[in-house]
């Protein structure tokens, strides 16, 4: 059996307003990972995944492009505590 981890991200550039929370949600969701997602005050986007390492590695490539209309300019990841959710949310607020 494969070991859990859970793995912090901020994403940086024209990501918000672009539907990168809720693309990123559908990705997680597809990926089988859980943890949220939510926007900043200064522009960037964080949150935490928590599955598989290999299939987090496939999330965070994901993150690196993002949806259609957003320009990723830097991602950034951290080991954090684990945040075994209910599926992936996006938090607002």
């Amino acid at each position: 059996m494969t070991a859990m981890s859970a793995t912090g991200f901020i994403i940086k550039g024209k990501v918000q307003g672009v539907y990168f929370r809720e693309s990123a949600r559908k990705e997680a969701e597809k990926l089988h990972l859980t943890g949220w997602i939510r926007n900043n005050t200064d522009g960037s986007v964080e949150g935490a995944v928590f599955g598989d390492p290999a299939v987090i590695d496939k999330f965070i490539l994901w993150c690196h492009k993002g949806p259609l209309l957003a320009h990723v300019t830097e991602v950034s990841t951290h080991p954090t505590d684990a945040v075994s959710l209910q599926g992936f949310e996006v938090r607002r607020g």
